[in-house]
């Protein structure tokens, strides 16, 4: 596949899934009853467990698990100054 093939194609694709990064839930929620555990009134014990001890913010939320890319789009790189919207794209590359 040529680089013009390859370049048509991921516009293509990123067309059709709208990015390449999801949020779902990893916990079920069935009904009323889990809703009220993983959200209100039930977050609020997770918060203030957290509160009162910070270190447990590592094993009640998914802080062990996540990262931050954050760009202003300046200075991308082999791209220069593409601005935040198109940088976006390479950050979520990057994640």
């Amino acid at each position: 596949m040529n680089k013009d093939k390859i370049f048509e194609e991921a516009i293509r694709l990123h067309r059709l899934f709208k990015g390449k990064i999801e949020v779902v839930p990893k916990v079920p929620i069935r009904d009323i009853k889990d809703f009220s555990i993983w959200y209100t009134p039930g977050v609020a014990s997770s918060a203030q467990r957290i509160a009162n001890n910070p270190d447990e913010v590592f094993e009640l939320t998914s802080r062990w698990n996540m990262v931050a890319v954050i760009s202003d789009g300046t200075r991308v790189l082999g791209l220069g100054d593409i601005g935040p919207y198109a940088a976006y794209r390479v950050m979520e590359e990057v994640a």
